[in-house]
Order: structure tokens, then C-alpha cells, then sequence
């Protein structure tokens, strides 16, 4: 072979070199996420997300990338939007409400689904078990409604005078009969009359707290629902308006200037759940990891608020607080 010729080929076999390489070069995983609320009311979640999705080894940008969808509010656009991602062939669902998962579970039995949520996954016909939940979803769970029952206690414990305390609920939302049915029962305990008013939209807020003044309500419930924690700062400021002490499911309600919470710590559970997204991409199936149950609530109160509304919290209450915002 002249030289020429070798130089030539040389050339040939280093031109295909990248693309080979290139060839070789694992696909970045995709992931979807599937949200019933409004980015910008997560700021502080999704880092805790992030950082359970770190925990496995994977970096949003580095070696895995995230289409997201935003219902911001509105439920019925959650099933055209799971389909869209089931369409895209992520790998895995990541979904932050029941709402969600519902959507997602009607969209595909065989992409893992994993979700941080409220409720309890086996009565809401997410998986066969906790243990082992058996089909393509599991992910972490926290208390919602079977604690509407303790934020009642909380807040008569605050008002003990109070005769009749409102309830916010969503109709919309899967779990409403339950949270209405918790706060009834803990009502007749005390010998309260509890006066219900629903909202589906932000349009029925001002109508719904009307409502309520005029039916005598003394002071607020607002029912778990992720539509409504999307609308914290709304919410708080209603209550404000109408002098309505309230309690709360999160920390975002007390945070945004609301009187009181009594719920889970929602980083801890969208951390988890990152860390189940991160272990299914590297091989584990949905079906063989238990269900991750997040037991540990917190008590937080708004002196600030507390004192706006002429309210003095009880010793006890403060005793027993996780976190007093002065």
C-alpha cells in the first residue's frame, strides 16, 4: 500500500470514529411530571424532588431530563396531559396528587407511575398493598383527610366558645366526602355546627366565604384539596378579610400569613419521591418497592396572624407547636 492510500484510509476510519462513539452513548432518560397545581406555586417542592432524584446518582440537565405538565388548577386537562406523556415513551410518571395519579393510571399500565400524595393509595385503587404494591405504581403517601378530624380538635382547642365552624371543600376533588364526613363526626364530639361551602374555581371563593360569615361561622376548616393549596396566599387573605381564624393542611397556608396548620412536611415526601424515581431508572420495578407511608405531622402557628385577629393561642397549643412564625 502506497502511502497516500494509507493516509486516505486512515483518514476514513477516523471519520467514523465520533459517530460510533456517538452510537454508544446511552440515551438520556426522560421523565414525566404530572402536577394538578401551578409551577409557581412549588418553588420550594421541586428542589426537594431534585434532590431525592440526587440521592440516585441522576441531575436534571446532566443525564436525565424532565417534560413537565401543569394543570394549574384545572383537573379535567390532567387526562389529555397524561396521554401526552404516555405518548412521549418517558420511562417513569412522577405525580404529586391523587388527582394526577388517577389520570396517569388511565393512561398506562405499564410505564411506572410513581406518586407523593395524600390518601390511602390501596383505598384509592392505586396499588393491591402497601408492602408490595403489584401492578406499575407505588411512591409515598402522607396523612390528608383522616387528620381533618385532629385540625378540628386544634382549632375548638383554640375557640372553645366557637358554636359553628365553617368547612371549605372542593366538590370536585375525590376525597371531599371524607374530609366532610371527618369534620362532621368530630363536631358532634364537641356539640358544633359545622356549615359547609364549596368552591371549584378561584371565581367561587369570595361567594363561598360569604356564605359562610352569614351563616354564622366563627372560625374556618379548609379541606385538603391541591387546587386550594395552590391558592394558599387567596385563601389566607379571605380569611384575613373576613377576621375567619383558620386552620390549615400545609405550612404554605401559615407561611403565606395564615393563622395555623396541623399536616405532613411536604419536602420530605417529594424528596422520597424523587428517590423512588431515581431507583426505578436504574432497574427496580414499581411493583417490588413498598409503598413509603410519611406518619410524621407538624403543628405550626402565625403569632403575627394570631395577633392581627386578637387571638391569644393557648400555652398548650405553643407547647406543642413544630414551629411558631413570629
Amino acid at each position: 500500500m502506497i502511502r497516500r492510500e494509507f493516509i486516505t484510509l486512515l483518514g476514513g476510519a477516523a471519520a467514523t470514529w465520533p459517530i460510533a462513539a456517538s452510537a454508544q452513548q446511552p440515551a438520556v432518560p426522560v421523565i414525566g411530571f404530572l402536577n394538578s397545581r401551578s409551577r409557581s406555586s412549588l418553588p420550594h417542592l421541586l428542589p426537594a424532588f431534585r434532590e431525592g432524584l440526587k440521592e440516585t446518582g441522576f441531575v436534571e440537565g446532566e443525564n436525565l431530563n424532565i417534560e413537565f405538565r401543569w394543570a394549574d388548577g384545572q383537573y379535567d386537562k390532567l387526562p389529555a396531559m397524561a396521554a401526552e406523556l404516555v405518548q412521549r415513551r418517558v420511562a417513569v410518571v412522577a405525580v404529586a396528587s391523587t388527582i394526577a395519579t388517577m389520570a396517569a393510571k388511565q393512561a398506562t399500565q405499564t410505564i411506572p407511575i410513581v406518586f407523593f400524595q395524600g390518601g390511602d393509595p390501596i383505598k384509592l385503587g392505586f396499588v393491591s398493598s402497601l408492602h408490595r404494591p403489584g401492578g406499575n405504581i407505588t411512591g409515598a403517601s402522607f396523612l390528608t383527610d383522616e387528620l381533618v378530624q385532629k385540625r378540628f380538635e386544634v382549632l375548638h382547642e383554640l375557640l372553645p366558645k366557637a358554636a359553628v365552624i365553617g368547612l371549605l371543600v372542593n366538590p370536585s376533588f375525590s376525597t371531599t366526602e371524607e374530609a366532610a364526613t371527618n369534620a362532621h363526626a368530630a363536631a358532634a364530639a364537641f356539640g358544633i355546627k359545622v356549615v359547609l361551602a364549596e368552591a371549584v374555581a378561584e371565581r367561587d371563593f369570595e361567594s363561598a366565604f360569604a356564605a359562610l360569615v352569614q351563616q354564622g361561622a366563627q372560625a374556618l376548616l379548609v379541606a385538603p384539596d391541591p387546587y386550594f393549596n395552590s391558592q394558599a396566599t387567596t385563601l389566607v387573605a379571605l380569611a384575613a378579610r373576613h377576621a375567619l381564624p383558620a386552620i390549615y393542611q400545609l405550612r404554605e397556608y401559615v407561611a403565606a400569613g395564615g393563622l395555623m396548620s396541623y399536616g405532613t412536611n411536604l419536602s420530605d415526601v417529594w424528596r422520597l419521591g424523587g428517590t423512588y424515581v431515581g431507583r426505578i431508572l436504574k432497574g427496580e420495578r414499581a411493583a417490588d418497592l413498598p409503598v413509603q407511608q410519611s406518619t410524621r405531622v407538624e403543628l405550626v402557628i402565625n403569632l403575627a396572624t394570631a395577633k392581627a385577629l386578637g387571638l391569644e393561642i393557648p400555652a398548650t397549643l405553643l407547647a406543642r407547636a413544630d414551629e411558631v412564625i413570629e
